[in-house]
């Protein structure tokens, strides 16, 4: 769990009520169901509009990220490939096709089979590559549909704040109606800039940041399939991966 992200969500929403409370309002003032509707609904509708379906499905899928990222033991995946090495010079490295159908991690264990099979490292290299550049560029579209959300939310916020005054002005002979417009007006501007600073960019910040993460640890999983087929020590090989620690 990536308690982080629990105490800043707390920092965050709690700087906004007891600033609330400070002034001598209440918490309560700041539920606004309309306003909710207006910037959560709209926000949703045109990143939708925006987003291929698999790419919305994606953002979902990852959001959990935030709280419980992949586990990424970059320390045991240099042990596992420095082991490899050596049975490699030892055994050749056929004496690695058992363990290339038992690897746990899908990307390590297509790499191992690349190996087995006599590719050539340069070869091993682009096809891995590949598939990097391509699940980076998939994840990061994911993650950019909530950066795209939080450009939405203030506008849409400011499209509720005039929804809200037009409301004040169609029955400024009534006033005991004049109080809802004005609120669902200004805590509408709240929702849309709150929503977007406070939760929607810094996730999609945190997401970027996992993502690049997951990106470093293959290209270190291909640095070290590549040093193998290339027959490096394999005492070079861990003083060279142990680059990507840092």
């Amino acid at each position: 769990m990536d308690i982080l992200t629990l105490v800043g969500l707390i920092f965050g929403v709690g700087a906004l009520l007891l600033g609330q409370y400070l002034e001598g309002g209440q918490a309560s003032a700041l539920l606004n169901g309309p306003a909710a509707v207006i910037v959560l609904g709209g926000s949703m509708g045109a990143i939708m509009l925006q987003a291929p379906m698999s790419t919305f499905m994606r953002s979902l899928h990852i959001l959990g990220w935030i709280f419980r990222p992949p586990t990424l033991a970059a320390d045991e995946a240099i042990e596992k490939l420095i082991a490899w090495s050596n049975i490699a010079r030892k055994e050749g490295l056929l004496g690695l096709e058992a363990i290339s159908e038992t690897e746990p991690d899908a990307f390590a264990r297509k790499g191992l089979q690349l190996l087995v099979d006599g590719s050539e490292p340069e070869v091993m290299r682009g096809i891995l590559e590949v598939e990097v550049d391509a699940k980076e560029h998939h994840d990061m579209q994911a993650a950019n549909i909530y950066a795209s959300m939080g450009g939405y939310t203030p506008t849409i916020g400011i499209i509720g704040a005039v929804m809200g005054l037009i409301q004040v002005m169609n029955n400024l002979a009534d006033p005991s109606q004049l109080g809802h417009g004005i609120a669902v007006a200004f805590v509408a501007t709240i929702y849309g800039v709150g929503t977007a600073n406070l939760l929607l960019i810094p996730i999609a910040n945190k997401l970027k940041s996992i993502i690049h993460g997951q990106t470093q640890f293959r290209l270190m999983i291909i640095e070290g399939i590549v040093s193998i087929a290339e027959g490096e020590n394999p005492r070079n090989i861990q003083t060279k991966l142990q680059g990507y620690l840092h």
